[in-house]
């Protein structure tokens, strides 16, 4: 009998050290999976929680975060691993000042501690091939698109981590409406053209998330379908229909908000302008000729 009670508390011992052990093994794979899967989610909600920040605490970014966040950046997808885009970093009131007519002078410009201008870049792949003699052919808007689309991706992976930082932005779309004022500003030699800008700062708001519109409005299977008026009317009907739309076009004086949007906001003869205003930089920076 002693002996059988011998065996149980033996077993029982092991038991208790091989769990011990067990335990200290798996307990930092356990710890890392936790912390993992506490970011993964936390990266989610930030990209389900997205809003435009244009409201900034007074509190600068250092040197080093921003440069940390410009380099993790650069691992975002590029048309033959070339990187053709670049950055121009505005700090100096001064130099904020001289930006902000070009961005209808929208008072996050000033405001913001840092303005991000991203440029589509095929200057310095030129200037590479020169140097090691190849003869580049990238003064085409072919070359162009490939760049502007670079810079595009690399924009919205900067946003990304920037956000995962803390960190609040406002895009401007503002910069291919009137690029040629940018281009000055900012001296951009032929071959480099901006495409995308952003105001960066800690936010000091916390404002309402905009509406989007439902999946089934953005997704096609196999192949395109078309927009009847019946399924536009499925698809716009929870947009139209939001009280802060609704007062949107009342305050404007419109029947519809698809009428605010054209009528006011986006108008046809703004947009041909701008798209002239487009095409002649374009030809300035040798990208048609």
């Amino acid at each position: 009998m002693n002996k059988k009670k011998s065996h149980e508390k033996d077993r029982i011992f092991y038991f208790f050290i091989f769990s011990m052990k067990y335990w200290s093994i798996c307990f930092p794979f356990w710890k890392t999976y936790r912390i993992f899967a506490t970011r993964k989610v936390s990266k989610m909600k930030n990209l389900e929680n997205r809003r435009s920040i244009r409201k900034y605490a007074n509190r600068d970014i250092s040197e080093v975060l921003l440069n940390s966040l410009l380099a993790k950046a650069e691992r975002t997808q590029t048309m033959g691993n070339l990187q053709l885009y670049s950055v121009v970093v505005t700090r100096d009131p001064q130099m904020k000042a001289k930006l902000a007519p070009a961005h209808f002078n929208q008072p996050m410009v000033t405001t913001a501690p840092v303005v991000l201008t991203f440029c589509a870049d095929f200057r310095r792949t030129t200037r590479w091939a020169e140097n090691r003699n190849a003869v580049p052919g990238y003064n085409n808007f072919l070359s162009f698109i490939n760049a502007a689309t670079d810079a595009l991706l690399y924009t919205q992976t900067f946003c990304n981590l920037a956000e995962e930082e803390g960190l609040g932005y406002c895009y401007l779309g503002t910069t291919v409406y009137m690029p040629q004022a940018i281009i000055e500003t900012l001296k951009l030699p032929k071959l480099v053209m901006p495409v995308a800008t952003i105001t960066l700062g800690w936010p000091d708001e916390n404002p309402p998330l905009s509406d989007r519109l439902p999946l089934r409005a953005i997704v096609h299977h196999e192949t395109f379908r078309d927009y009847s008026p019946k399924r536009i009317d499925d698809f716009y009907q929870e947009k139209e229909n939001l009280p802060v739309n609704q007062e949107f076009v009342q305050v404007n004086g419109k029947e519809t908000l698809a009428q605010v949007f054209t009528d006011i906001r986006y108008t046809k003869k703004d947009n041909e302008a701008m798209s002239a205003g487009l095409l002649d930089a374009l030809r300035r920076q040798g990208f048609l000729p």
